[in-house]
């Protein structure tokens, strides 16, 4: 499992809102938030309706917070590496882009078992 962490900005005159991404290096992406459970601990989920980015704003993704989930790559991803990621928008539109894979130890967050939107095993 690996996220993908960054800045996405909207030069448009309009909201826009991600609702999938996806890879060829995996075909089990998502789009997941961070949040705190029934019991205080902090968990990663699926980001229910996407990430809406207002007109001329930015979303920023990183560790403990909004990021794009990469599950079960189908072969390991190496720091040095390119990841081709995809974003599909509401309005059909779609932004291709690379991320280079670096290393990182992750903000400890677990993934959220109870949510009803899981079903990733993890």
């Amino acid at each position: 499992m690996s996220s993908a962490f960054g800045t996405i900005e909207n030069t448009g005159d309009r909201a826009v809102t991600i609702t999938q991404v996806s890879s060829a290096v995996s075909g089990d992406t998502g789009l997941h938030e961070t949040v705190a459970n029934e019991s205080g601990a902090m968990v990663m989920r699926e980001k229910t309706g996407g990430f809406t980015i207002e007109a001329h704003g930015k979303l920023e993704l990183a560790p403990g917070a909004n990021h794009l989930m990469i599950m079960d790559p189908k072969k390991p991803l190496k720091a040095g590496d390119e990841v081709a990621l995809t974003l599909e928008f509401s309005d059909e539109s779609s932004f291709d882009f690379t991320a280079p894979v670096k290393d990182f130890a992750g903000a400890k967050e677990s993934y959220d078992e109870s949510s009803s939107q899981s079903g990733h095993g993890h």
